[in-house]
């Protein structure tokens, strides 16, 4: 969906520790207001440079507070510069929201982002699947440009003719290439009833779409019945109640008389980590470890299997390069434990968990705190998930060639 994409992963907001130090850096970073970004990237550097070095975490943090001071006088002398010299109207709320992303940008971590009251707010929305917009799935291909997964059924992308594959450009002539999908999203939303414009870059030709949006109401999951008893589950994202959802599917395939499950994780991008656990713990056996995430520290923890399996039945799993973050959480639970063969393309890769953390004003800092692997201790990040069977699709037919050759698996 419009937001997913890349969202993130994980909504937390409870460490108070965090949270203090977060209203300290906050007020900090209020005094700055431009950023310059070689600078912020510099700190960083130092900072990996002591650690590989043995450097002690004292001394590591007392460069990074020089560099605050620095920047800090640097910034208040290209303000004066400003106050005297510039013509144009300044924004202060926009200079100082822009400053804080630059400075969590310096981080280079395509991941962790600052996010303002408002986008915040969007993004919540968003995670609930309530919001106003197109109605679009999108992803990050290989190039890092944001794609079009696919147009949601029934909604204003759909009726407008996007399509799956359709590279994003530009939307309201602002040039989107080299965005976030959270970017591209929060410049596609708006208020319902208003238009926006859509380049894309489809194989070689760019089209315009003038779109209205609307509020778009968005259904994690999807089942049918298919032929020789199989059910079929297409599971579109890992938002809040998606656990709920495919729970819900599966007790109304069985009810049908499904003996077998396909799982479609195929342009899933991701969402909240604790929802895939949910789902995996309807498969795996109770205690059993689910998910391992490592911190920064290189501290180790576990996620366990809760409660006993309410599915036990022969499961196939699609995915393709667009399967990541949580959907790599789940296929790669039920690939270690042998609970569902994997058809498709290698997945995406993305093997970090981000937690946010509120500030005061409201707005939110998403921020990249582990790695995860898969239970046989997998690594999955820059990686993704080999395929039990590696099937492309052929772009120059209709065929679903990858769900074929699951109900052959099943049948």
């Amino acid at each position: 969906m419009e937001e997913n994409n890349n969202y993130e992963d994980e909504l937390i907001s409870k460490f108070e520790k965090e949270k203090r130090n977060l209203k300290i850096s906050f007020f900090i970073l209020a005094i700055i207001l431009v950023i310059v970004v070689a600078v912020f990237s510099s700190e960083f550097t130092i900072y990996y440079y002591n650690k590989t070095n043995n450097i002690s975490k004292e001394t590591a943090v007392e460069d990074a507070n020089k560099n605050i001071d620095i920047i800090s006088k640097n910034l208040k002398n290209f303000r004066k510069l400003i106050d005297q010299q510039y013509i144009g109207e300044i924004d202060e709320q926009k200079i100082l929201d822009e400053t804080i992303k630059g400075y969590v940008n310096g981080l280079d971590d395509e991941y962790s982002e600052y996010m303002t009251k408002d986008e915040w707010e969007e993004f919540q929305s968003a995670a609930l699947g309530n919001y106003v917009g197109i109605g679009i799935y999108m992803g990050v291909d290989k190039n890092n440009n944001i794609v079009v997964l696919a147009p949601i059924e029934g909604t204003p992308a759909e009726k407008a003719g996007l399509k799956q594959g359709d590279i994003i450009v530009s939307v309201n002539d602002e040039n989107a290439l080299g965005l976030s999908s959270d970017n591209v999203s929060a410049m596609i939303k708006g208020e319902e009833g208003t238009n926006v414009k859509i380049t894309v870059l489809r194989d070689t030709e760019y089209i315009d779409f003038n779109i209205a949006r609307e509020a778009i109401k968005v259904y994690h999951v999807e089942n049918e019945m298919l032929e020789n008893n199989i059910g079929y589950i297409s599971l579109f994202t890992f938002d809040e109640g998606c656990a709920d959802e495919f729970e819900k599917s599966v007790n109304e395939l069985k009810s049908k008389g499904a003996q077998k499950i396909i799982i479609d994780l195929r342009n899933n991008t991701g969402g909240l980590v604790d929802e895939a656990l949910r789902i995996a713990d309807m498969i795996i056996p109770k205690d059993e470890n689910l998910l391992i995430t490592v911190d920064s520290k290189g501290n180790k923890e576990y996620s366990k299997s809760l409660n006993n399996p309410i599915i036990d039945c022969e499961l196939v799993v699609l995915v393709n390069e667009y399967s990541a973050s949580a959907s790599e959480i789940l296929v790669g639970a039920l690939k270690d434990f042998k609970k569902a063969q994997v058809v498709g393309t290698k997945t995406f890769g993305k093997g970090v968990i981000q937690s946010v953390y509120l500030l005061d004003d409201n707005s939110a800092l998403k921020l990249t705190v582990n790695e995860y692997f898969t239970p046989n201790e997998t690594k999955i990040n820059k990686v993704g998930i080999e395929p039990d069977y590696i099937v492309e699709l052929n772009p120059e037919t209709e065929d679903d060639e990858q769900l074929n050759k699951a109900i052959e698996l099943l049948k």
